[in-house]
């Protein structure tokens, strides 16, 4: 099909990511930054215990897409996969209490296009694998959730989810002005989740996590400070904060430790 001459006019941003949590066929990865790149995708990253195939990819991809192939970041986990990235939308056909709230690719890229219109941002498509999709611990590191509306039959090739939600982001940023440079240094995934493991240390000290609702509580507190849009000084603050609290509540521990002790020692040599 032809594009529209005027669309190849309309600026678009080089800011956006593809990250593919096990996939389970190489094809698949090819496939995927073969559309990646006809909607202005510029990087791939793919979690996976061990590189995939790099023909069968290549075979996919063609050779206007065999860059993203070779420049692949591969990793072993979600965790790593989400650190460059400011916001990341999840993709999801699962529903439940502890997932993010559902919309659809074309709602939430409306959402997405004036964060992606900054090119101090930069915004991460994660999609699961082809058989069960993202589980709740990979949508953690997520800010938004993406559902793609079907019929009866909701299971779509991994391409074919990578395709729509690249289409509506291309449309969507195509409505909105780029930022000037004076930009919000939004924290992106390396520092939310250090500030989240600050915080679980916090909250643990004080009991108000144990092993029984931790998971339950932090991941409503995800989406709560996701929400938020904290930057990368107020991320910085808020760990600033857990480590000061833990380490008064470290040292109040240590001197009443000790004065049990000492007066331990006094009451046995008055005996």
């Amino acid at each position: 099909m032809q594009a529209d001459p005027e669309e190849k006019t309309t600026p678009r941003p080089g800011n956006v990511g593809l990250i593919l949590v096990g996939p389970r066929y190489p094809e698949n990865i090819g496939a995927a930054a073969r559309i990646g790149l006809n909607f202005g995708i510029s990087e791939l990253t793919v979690v996976a215990d061990r590189a995939p195939d790099q023909k069968r990819m290549l075979k996919m991809a063609t050779h206007k897409a065999s860059h993203l192939i070779r420049e692949m970041r591969l990793v072993k986990t979600p965790r790593e996969a989400a650190e460059p990235f400011h916001f990341i939308v999840g993709t999801t056909a699962r529903q439940g209490r502890q997932r993010l709230r559902k919309n659809t690719p074309r709602l939430v890229m409306e959402q997405i296009s004036p964060l992606a219109a900054d090119p101090a941002n930069r915004i991460g498509l994660m999609f699961g694998p082809e058989n069960t999709g993202l589980t709740n611990e990979d949508l953690d590191y997520c800010q938004f959730s993406s559902t793609i509306p079907t019929a009866d039959f909701s299971s779509l090739n991994l391409a074919q989810a990578v395709a729509i939600h690249c289409y509506e982001l291309y449309m969507a940023t195509g409505t909105v002005q780029p930022k000037s440079s004076a930009s919000v240094e939004h924290a992106n995934s390396f520092d939310l989740e250090g500030m989240y493991d600050h915080v679980t240390e916090a909250l643990s000290e004080v009991t108000f996590l144990d092993d029984a609702n931790q998971i339950y509580w932090m991941r409503s507190i995800r989406q709560f400070l996701g929400r938020v849009r904290l930057t990368k000084k107020e991320a910085s603050l808020i760990r600033g904060i857990c480590r000061k609290f833990l380490w008064h509540s470290r040292n109040r521990m240590a001197t009443e430790h000790t004065t049990q002790r000492t007066g331990s020692t006094t009451s046995n040599s008055s005996d």
